[in-house]
């Protein structure tokens, strides 16, 4: 990327501790500081959302980095204004840098008189002047089809991988887990990128939300687990697996989960459950039970998303950072290997 080449750094405020991250690494990577923009985020008495960019962005380069996660409308709508407000500054382009996609959950109709709003969501932040939209781990693939603008969708497998190979050792008696036949192309793409076998749960449901029953799908016993998903909500059905998979015969149970919701009483669940561990990464801001709870562990994708910004900004590709090998050298500071 070119040293004189303009980029601003906007936060709203679902995750300010993620966009500092962004913006050190990012410092880094081009040896001079890259600080967030100067901008206040505000809220009439009656929650109305208040915009001010103090900074020139006229002709710039701007990512607003915002996860549109609880409170989703407040942060979604935060989002859009923002771009409202750069819009009418005159930016260049604006990127919508969203590690957690709200709304992502509901891609398609369930039942008759359903809304897709996800692709509602689309819509919005399209009309609202977003050039660009860069995010992780989308709940459903087909979401990328509902912009008419270009989605650069990052995965946190190779940054799994990297964390798996550097916590577990020998990966020998490692098995990956799906914990339902939708996740299987997630958990065999992780699987395949450390070199391991796959199994899968297999729910059925009675009534919805109801779990009737769930069966294992391949060997698990004897192993060391590694249940793989890509959100983590009331962690009801993760906990679930888990304990199917403790009476299978595993010898040890984990858990990797893109995106942690981990709305009430998820912590607690998780806490009580037969896992060891869960690691979840900051594309969500952590709240202080997440970070408190002795099986859990944040690893950061804040590296891997300022490596990202730079790509779009330099027109770079985004695809070169798939492969653990291409993040390697990015997460050095985090994992070292003999």
């Amino acid at each position: 990327m070119k040293a004189d080449s303009a980029i601003r750094i906007i936060s709203g405020n679902s995750n300010r501790r993620f966009a500092e991250a962004v913006a050190r690494r990012i410092s880094v990577y081009r040896g001079e500081a890259v600080r967030l923009a100067d901008a206040r985020v505000e809220r009439f008495n009656d929650g109305e959302i208040f915009v001010e960019i103090y900074d020139n962005v006229r002709n710039e380069e701007v990512f607003i980095i915002q996860s549109t996660s609880r409170p989703a409308n407040d942060n979604l709508m935060e989002l859009l204004i923002m771009t409202d407000a750069l819009r009418r500054a005159s930016a260049k382009r604006i990127t919508a840098v969203m590690p957690y996609f709200g709304y992502a959950r509901q891609d398609r109709k369930t039942s008759a008189r359903t809304p897709i709003s996800a692709k509602l969501t689309a819509n919005l932040l399209t009309e609202a002047g977003i050039d660009r939209v860069l995010t992780m781990d989308l709940h459903a693939g087909q979401i990328q089809g509902f912009f008419d603008i270009p989605v650069d969708n990052l995965y946190a497998a190779p940054v799994f991988a990297l964390d798996v190979k550097h916590s577990f050792g020998d990966l020998s008696d490692v098995v990956v887990v799906s914990p339902d036949v939708g996740g299987v192309t997630r958990a065999r793409e992780l699987a395949k990128r450390i070199g391991v076998g796959l199994a899968i749960v297999d729910k059925r449901r009675g009534a919805p939300g109801e779990i009737e029953s769930m069966t294992v799908i391949g060997e698990v016993s004897g192993k060391r687990c590694i249940i793989v998903d890509d959100i983590c909500d009331t962690a009801g059905t993760l906990v679930k697996a888990a304990q199917l998979l403790k009476d299978e015969g595993a010898e040890e149970v984990h858990a990797y989960i893109t995106h942690g919701v981990l709305s009430n009483p998820a912590v607690e669940r998780i806490g009580n459950s037969v896992m060891k561990s869960l690691v979840v990464t900051d594309s969500i801001e952590a709240s202080p039970e997440v970070r408190a709870a002795a099986n859990i562990r944040i690893v950061s994708v804040a590296p891997l998303f300022a490596q990202a910004m730079l790509n779009v900004a330099a027109g770079n590709s985004v695809s070169s950072l798939f492969n653990e090998a291409m993040l390697g050298p990015i997460y050095e500071a985090f994992y070292r290997f003999d």
